[in-house]
């Protein structure tokens, strides 16, 4: 605790304030550095994080060739068959007849183990005696019999709902309890025949089964009316009859769904899905047109010099709506000119205006109806004539893929956005080395060593300033001690003079 002025009547503390403020000049100039640089760094990164949802997003879409090769599937009886495309690369139609669906192998308990069981007890409570086992074999999705492995569980602990639970969850079946009847019922969760009557889709063994008083296998189960053979679906396609495991599978890249037999042949035919490729093709123009104008804006604001970052003894003196009008002057600016991003920008540009060699030849994105708007102001954004797009959609939507996103070895071969994509993974790149990323040690990047400078300035700067306030007590106190020394010389005299009469 320190006392002062009682000797000089002075307000020491009031005076060493105003002069430790023209200390702490060059330590304002410092934290507003400082301060300035975490602006850039956070501007840095929330581009970063923009240019990467952007190429995440063009990834998933514009750079995948089913963006392109969508097919839209028309169908004479869809409540018999359905047909999506998946991955075709050419048109398809034809004729389809079912003469049969497939269905999933199943058996039952012969005989019940009693009606009414409260499923919650455990499997000695429902008067279950063995060591607690069983093994089931089903059919695989290949169409093929799935050696299962041994299910295990503690009888004394484990109730029947929980055995049925580790069935459904370990093995090829799914199973269920009964109340009604007192049986357990198993269906493969597979569809599909083996090969033939004599070959089982569902195999069950140990004391569990027995409990459940299964049969062997689902042939045995049948030819006792306790269960049912797997089948596959059986149809003409083109004239050819063939057959498959499952009602869902995939010819062409195209996936097929029987949902019923039919009487007469069900006729279909294919065409691209224009309506898919225009809105995917809108939606990356409207992100990349979103994009380049807010990376334009930030390497053409204005920096206003005059706004340097507010020091917490300024803002105490400002209502808190000048402090955030001054503050969007003084965060203004921080990317200007910045040259990764403008040369990204330019090479961005460069490469979306670029001639590819595709398979028909070579193309660019104007020959698909996609160019640089004529404004000068917009900075490069791109616009679309649509019809002109439709029409190279319908004709070859594989062109209109190429362009965009062929691979290939040299900038000729690769396609715009392809090469794009990569101009802008190397920016992020260059961006990363000198903003860092979220949980980057400050030592890591540019910006972060940058801060850590003025950090270590900063902490030295208040040691120093702790020492001159330090040293202004002491010449203030020295100063006072003087003062009182001489007052009290001054007292002594004029007593011994007989002031003091």
């Amino acid at each position: 605790m320190r006392i002062s002025g009682l000797a000089s009547g002075m307000d020491t503390d009031k005076i060493i304030s105003d002069l430790m403020k023209a200390q702490r000049v060059p330590l304002d100039k410092i934290t507003q550095k400082k301060q300035y640089t975490q602006w850039q760094l956070d501007d840095y990164r929330t581009v970063n994080r923009k240019l990467n949802d952007f190429s995440n997003n063009i990834f998933d879409t514009i750079l995948k060739p089913s963006t392109f090769l969508a097919k839209k599937v028309n169908i004479s009886s869809p409540d018999a068959v359905s047909i999506k495309g998946i991955n075709a690369t050419t048109d398809f139609s034809g004729t389809i007849a079912i003469s049969q669906l497939a269905s999933q192998a199943s058996m039952q308990s012969k005989d019940s183990i009693g009606k009414g069981f409260d499923t919650k007890k455990t499997m000695n409570d429902l008067g279950f005696t063995g060591t607690g086992s069983i093994t089931i074999n089903a059919i695989a999705e290949d169409g093929t019999l799935k050696a299962g492995k041994e299910i295990t569980f503690d009888p004394s602990e484990d109730s029947l709902e929980t055995v049925l639970k580790k069935i459904n969850t370990e093995s090829g079946v799914t199973a269920f309890y009964d109340s009604f009847s007192g049986k357990i019922a198993l269906t493969a969760k597979n569809s599909g025949d083996i090969g033939g009557k004599d070959n089982a889709e569902i195999e069950v063994s140990g004391d569990l089964a027995t409990f459940f008083k299964l049969d062997s296998d689902n042939v045995v189960a049948e030819s006792n009316k306790n269960g049912k053979l797997g089948t596959n679906a059986e149809f003409t396609f083109n004239g050819l009859e063939t057959q498959r495991n499952s009602n869902s599978f995939q010819i062409n890249g195209f996936e097929i769904s029987l949902k019923q037999v039919t009487s007469i042949p069900v006729s279909f035919s294919s065409s691209p899905d224009t309506d898919t490729v225009v809105d995917a093709v809108k939606k990356f123009v409207d992100d990349y047109n979103k994009l380049i104008e807010e990376l334009n804006t930030k390497v053409r604001e204005k920096k206003y010099r005059d706004f340097q970052p507010l020091s917490d003894e300024q803002k105490k003196d400002m209502k808190e709506k000048d402090i955030e009008l001054w503050e969007e002057k003084a965060k203004s600016g921080t990317l200007k000119n910045e040259p990764i991003l403008t040369s990204m920008l330019q090479q961005m540009r460069s490469a979306l205006g670029s001639t590819i060699t595709g398979t028909a030849g070579k193309i660019s994105l104007s020959d698909i109806g996609i160019k640089t708007t004529k404004d000068y102001s917009a900075n490069g954004k791109l616009e679309i004539d649509e019809k002109k797009l439709r029409e190279a959609i319908n004709a070859d939507p594989n062109k209109v893929y190429e362009v965009f996103a062929k691979p290939g070895t040299t900038a000729s071969d690769t396609g715009v956005v392809t090469k794009m994509r990569a101009v802008i993974t190397e920016s992020r790149k260059k961006l990363t080395e000198k903003a860092g990323g979220s949980g980057s040690v400050n030592t890591s990047f540019t910006i972060g060593r940058q801060l850590k400078g003025y950090d270590d300035q900063i902490s030295k700067f208040e040691v120093r300033l702790k020492q001159i306030e330090t040293r202004y007590y002491k010449q203030f106190s020295a100063m006072e001690t003087a003062i009182q020394r001489a007052n009290s010389q001054s007292a002594q005299l004029m007593n011994a003079f007989g002031g003091g009469q």
